[in-house]
């Protein structure tokens, strides 16, 4: 049995096959990608004398496939380095390569004939014991493989990725009946821990669990609307977040996916179904009529909406002309905006308006639809919650959301409206059981064959809130608490809106260092926000400047100064855990600590500037503290060269699009850690504050700073004038440029003078006062807070 995948092969260079290539190399895992060989030369081919016969062309397709990685969004690599670790070739001249591989995926076209012939080539040149697997999204796993030998079939299972692989959690797995045991387990564990996936078991039905669910729900919409004369754009206003799902909603969603690829899948599961349920999944006649010309999406430039200069137009499905877009206005709306959790559910669900009809007629069937599909696409109805929730967004899976409106108050409207209930959920009820999920002491369970299991989870999977209801709170404030992580580890926690740093923030900093060095081995700085911190609360400092209360102001950044000396300084090591945006303040507490364990989607910059500001709690200081550090000791090196780059990465308000960019441009180093699977950061930054503590972890000794100084300052002070003259930078962005490369140059003292932190800190806090008074730093503020983008004035 394979116990490590060194290397992979993907057959397939389309999106989706070069898509899962690069997220194979995001990990570190050396990639062959094999396609077919092209047939015809190219004009390009053709002026440069090649042949069919060359490896350039005969590569071609794979070789493409790679280079458009780096110009794809969102972005497929973490790091354009990564690309490196992709290499073309093709099915005719490298099959025999792929004895090197310790993992085979299939990726070609969707039609079982051609994926057969494939596997009968992968069975010639892969090596025993080698895993290999389908990404189909829906043709039957078992009949792909039933022509190959018995050790192939124990090999072999579906690993459905969802697009974009980088992006999206979801794995579904497909094992056949043949599939080894240990194989599926151990693909489920090296989908969780090393794809960083999350990973559900699912039977080998007609599109599995999250498509079949999926494609269902968006043709009950549809349906409703056209029954009950909804608009394209009346239905994307309720079905997006206001119910807990993306932004896209409906409509918006089959534009990104592309109508072309929803039909397929909608077709797929029509052929394979039983007679009375093909008629949900055949697809109403005005969408294949957007087929036939063209209208597809996102990709083809309309499809249910279409953008006319600034305005977006939404599709009138009775005349197939576009129309301003229209929103659904209902009272119940209006009350669901004031209320929380499942009270905001209940109030558009149970309500008797236009809104509340519509997401009661197109809720009730998918819950109904996925819980007669118990048992048929998966084992249990936790695959189908996380299923929908890690591949469609859903915040809450389909039997959490009939939780959440009341399990027995919907049975009975449904029953009263002549739905059938499935035997299950009505034996359910009548043994008393009133929801599919309960929880003890912090514990989950699901009920599972007339009783409640407990939900297993992995153990690097650390859940806050539970953690919080079994063993309290140590300390809380309005904006963190402290708490217990275990083994002797404590975590801060940041709760404020938005997690913005205020005072509060800033005095729990304090209390947690205290209590960590007499009573813990070490402390963890993270949270389970939407975001690990979007910078300092910016309209308490404009509300303060625009009351001319500047000596406030210098109060809250010498706390906060101080607060970041102290993680750094701290005698028990504080391991950072950042993840999503970690902007401004956010990066200024990341770069003291002992240690960054970073999720590895975060996004990572001090965007002070963007706010007509420069970075106040020692950022700057530590940015570049971390560029030096990064210089190999006892090697020369040019200051000035350091310099340039922490002034352009501060100035032009750089943010990282990966935890690996972020460790390109030194916000990160060698010694900081990147977790791939989102759930485990925590457990992986606790992790790291045990190793510090086990070998003995010490602060780091304080040391003078070489600087640039007043030569240096003329140096980045010439670079920005330069933009200002070429008319790239305002007037205003000039200015703070000037205050920027004074405290990075170290202000009015020779080059290469070493000087202390508080030297520095008092530069960055000077600076940040100066501007903080300016008018047009503070109207960049105001549109920052009201528009939520920056100002260049």
């Amino acid at each position: 049995m394979v116990q490590q995948i060194n290397k992979a092969a993907v057959l397939g260079s389309g999106v989706m096959g070069s898509g899962i290539a690069a997220h194979l190399a995001n990990i570190g895992i050396p990639v062959l990608l094999l396609d077919i060989v092209p047939k015809e030369l190219t004009g390009d081919e053709q002026k440069k004398g090649l042949t069919l016969e060359d490896p350039a062309v005969r590569n071609r397709l794979s070789s493409s496939s790679i280079q458009k990685l780096l110009k794809q969004k969102p972005a497929p690599l973490t790091s354009k380095k990564n690309l490196a670790l992709i290499e073309a070739g093709n099915f005719e001249d490298d099959m025999e390569r792929l004895s090197e591989a310790d993992w085979i995926i299939e990726v070609v076209v969707e039609n079982l004939d051609v994926k057969k012939k494939v596997f009968a080539q992968v069975e010639k040149y892969r090596k025993k014991g080698s895993i290999v697997s389908s990404n189909t999204s829906g043709i039957s796993v078992e009949a792909m493989a039933s022509e190959c030998s018995e050790e192939f079939r124990k090999h072999f299972l579906g690993t459905h990725f969802f697009n974009p692989p980088r992006y999206l959690k979801l794995l579904e797995i497909i094992p056949t009946r043949d599939t080894d045991e240990q194989i599926l387990q151990f693909m489920k564990t090296f989908g969780e821990d090393v794809l960083g996936k999350g990973v559900v078991v699912a039977k080998d039905t007609p599109n599995f669990i999250g498509n079949r669910i999926g494609t269902y729900g968006l043709l009950v919409t549809l349906r409703k609307m056209l029954e009950k004369g909804y608009s394209v754009g009346e239905v994307d206003s309720i079905t997006g977040p206001l119910i807990g799902r993306p932004k896209s909603a409906t409509f918006r969603t089959l534009d990104v996916v592309g109508l072309d690829t929803f039909v397929h899948v909608a077709n797929n599961v029509y052929e394979n179904v039983e007679e009375q349920e093909k008629e949900v999944f055949n697809v109403p006649s005005f969408m294949k009529q957007m087929l036939e010309n063209g209208w597809l999406g996102a990709k083809s430039g309309q499809g249910f909406f279409k953008k006319e200069g600034k305005e977006i137009l939404e599709l009138d499905p009775s005349s197939m002309e576009y129309r301003s877009r229209q929103k659904l206005s209902a009272p119940s709306i209006e009350m669901a905006k004031q209320a929380k959790g499942s009270a905001k559910l209940k109030a558009l669900i149970y309500a008797d308006d236009r809104a509340g009809q519509l997401l009661w007629e197109i809720t009730a069937p998918t819950l109904l639809y996925s819980s007669k599909l118990l048992g048929e696409i998966a084992d249990d109805i936790v695959s189908i919650d996380q299923a929908m929730k890690w591949g469609f967004g859903w915040d809450k899976g389909p039997f959490e959301l009939w939780d959440a409106i009341g399990l027995e108050k919907s049975s009975e409207k449904l029953k009263e409206e002549g739905y059938s209930i499935p035997a299950w959920v009505s034996e359910m009820l009548e043994k008393g059981h009133t929801s599919f999920y309960i929880e003890e002491n912090g514990v989950r369970f699901y009920y599972s064959n007339g009783e409640y299991r407990r939900l297993e989870t992995n153990e690097k999977a650390i859940n806050l809130k539970s953690l919080k209801e079994t063993k309290g709170v140590i300390k809380k404030n309005s904006g963190a608490s402290l708490i217990d992580l275990g083994d002797g580890v404590a975590l801060l926690e940041f709760h404020s809106q938005s997690n913005a740093i205020g005072m509060d923030i800033i005095q729990m900093i304090n209390y947690a260092i205290d209590d960590v060095a007499l009573n813990f081995k070490g402390l963890v700085i993270g949270n389970q926000g939407k975001n690990f911190c979007v910078g300092a609360n910016l309209a308490m400092i404009l509300m303060e400047a625009q009351d001319d209360n500047f000596y406030e102001i210098d109060v809250v950044i010498r706390h906060f100064q101080q607060a970041m000396q102290k993680i750094k300084y701290s005698p028990k090591p504080v391991v950072a855990a950042p993840f999503g945006m970690t902007l401004g303040g956010g990066a200024e507490i990341c770069l003291p600590a002992a240690r960054i364990q970073a999720s590895s989607e975060t996004y990572m910059g001090l965007v002070e500037a963007g706010v007509g500001l420069i970075p106040g709690g020692g950022g700057n200081k530590e940015l570049y503290i971390k560029h030096l550090n990064s210089i190999p000791k006892g090697m020369d090196f040019d200051l000035q060269n350091v310099a340039n780059k922490v002034f352009e990465s501060i100035a032009m308000a750089k943010v990282s699009t990966s935890a690996a960019e972020a460790r390109d441009a030194q916000f990160l180093d060698a010694l900081d850690g990147i977790s791939i699977n989102a759930d485990h950061l925590l457990h992986d930054a606790k992790r790291t504050v045990l190793q510090l503590h086990e070998n003995g972890y010490r602060p780091p000794v304080k040391e003078k700073i070489p600087v640039v100084g007043e030569s240096g300052y003329a140096t980045l002070l010439l670079a920005a004038q330069t933009m200002q003259l070429s008319g790239f930078i305002s007037e205003h962005d000039l200015k703070i440029a000037k205050k920027l490369a004074f405290v990075i140059a170290g202000g009015k003292v020779p080059f290469g003078t070493k000087v202390d932190e508080q030297y520095l800190l008092d530069l960055e806090r000077e600076a940040f006062l100066s501007l903080v008074s300016e008018g047009k730093s503070q109207q960049r503020m105001q549109h920052m807070l009201v528009k939520g983008k920056p100002l260049r004035n």
